[in-house]
C-alpha cells in the first residue's frame, strides 16, 4: 500500500515551506542538497522538517495540502505544535468588518 505524506519544513529564514510526497525521505534529500536551484528551499537551507502526516489516498493529502498553504503562520504553528484544538479559535474572524464585532 502507498503512503503519501503532507510535511511541513522550517526554513534557516525562519519561513515555512509545505508539501506532499510519496517519499519523504527522498524529497527531505532533494530540499537540504539543493538539486534543485530554482526551488523556494534552496537560498533557504538548511531546512528542517517540523511536521509531517500520513495518508493513503493522493488525493486527501493534496487536499490537505493546499488548505495548509492557505493558512496564517499561526495556525501551521498550532499544527506543529500538535495543538489542533487551537485551530477553531485561530479561525475566528476579528476583522471590523465581521457582523459579530459590530
Amino acid at each position: 500500500m502507498k503512503h503519501y505524506y503532507v510535511y511541513i519544513l522550517k526554513c534557516n529564514d525562519n519561513s515555512y515551506y509545505t508539501g506532499v510526497t510519496n517519499d519523504i525521505d527522498r524529497r527531505l534529500y532533494e530540499h537540504q542538497s539543493g538539486l534543485n536551484p530554482k526551488a523556494y528551499t534552496h537560498p533557504r537551507r538548511p531546512v528542517d522538517l517540523v511536521f509531517c502526516e500520513t495518508y493513503l489516498d493522493i488525493n486527501q493529502a493534496i487536499a490537505f495540502e493546499k488548505q495548509i498553504k492557505g493558512w496564517t503562520r499561526k495556525k501551521k504553528e498550532a499544527i506543529i505544535a500538535n495543538n489542533w484544538n487551537k485551530l477553531k479559535e485561530l479561525s475566528i474572524c476579528r476583522n471590523d468588518s465581521n457582523y459579530k464585532n459590530r
